[in-house]
């Protein structure tokens, strides 16, 4: 039986097949091992993973309402290319949401929790020490994603999962990573200083910083603006 990307066998994790099927092809998304364009097909999908063909249909079927693929006529279900109103539309609600986070993690984060996140930026150090970008990579989602569970907050993590694989996808696109663990870094400490309107503003300057980045390594533009409809 397959391994999922975290090495737990698919079908011994305590969720059920099809959403442990759809985290592993989108974590295969994110990490860039489907590339857009890749034609997904059940039967292949199900006998690599080792399950039958319909947990594959239904995370498919998910991931299609999540934007991960898509349908296309006599191709059938590919991954999807992201356009740039794509990518702009995900920072936007990425801002929104992240600044939310950072200000509530402010004010809610324990010392235990604060010491958590400073390990994972360590990690990060450590990882571009040794040269392990797939590590440094895996440290920047580590913290992005244990900044939103600071918050305390589940509606806004529940708001946030569903995008959570995107929004790994966009974080992989900055390919300059020691200065992103700088910035976690500069992140953590105004966290950690318990000023929320500090904290706020720098999680700000950081999505508006990666923005920049992700939409002129995608599309040679340093102006992030929404293109208009065609």
């Amino acid at each position: 039986m397959e391994s999922s990307s975290n090495g737990v066998p698919l079908g011994l994790a305590h969720t059920p097949l099809r959403d442990q099927v759809r985290e592993e092809i989108r974590q295969r998304i994110a990490d860039g091992r489907l590339p857009p364009g890749s034609k997904m097909v059940e039967r292949e999908l199900a006998a690599e993973l080792g399950v039958s063909r319909v947990p594959v249909r239904e995370a498919l079927r998910m991931l299609e309402t999540e934007g991960f693929v898509q349908v296309v006529p006599r191709r059938g279900v590919v991954v999807r290319h992201l356009s740039r109103r794509d990518v702009e539309e995900l920072f936007d609600v990425r801002e929104a949401l992240e600044v939310l986070a950072t200000r509530r993690a402010t004010e809610r984060a324990t010392p235990d929790e604060l010491a958590g996140i400073r390990r994972i930026i360590d990690e990060g150090d450590a990882a571009l020490a040794r040269g392990d970008t797939p590590a440094g990579q895996q440290s920047n989602d580590a913290f992005h994603d244990a900044l939103v569970s600071l918050a305390h907050n589940e509606l806004l993590a529940g708001l946030l999962e569903p995008l959570q694989g995107r929004l790994h996808w966009l974080f992989r696109q900055n390919e300059d990573l020691a200065e992103l663990v700088h910035e976690h870094r500069e992140l953590y400490e105004a966290i950690a200083s318990g000023d929320p309107d500090r904290a706020g503003t720098v999680a700000l300057r950081h999505v508006q910083v990666n923005r920049e980045t992700a939409v002129r390594l995608l599309f040679g533009d340093e102006s992030p603006t929404i293109e208009a409809h065609a």
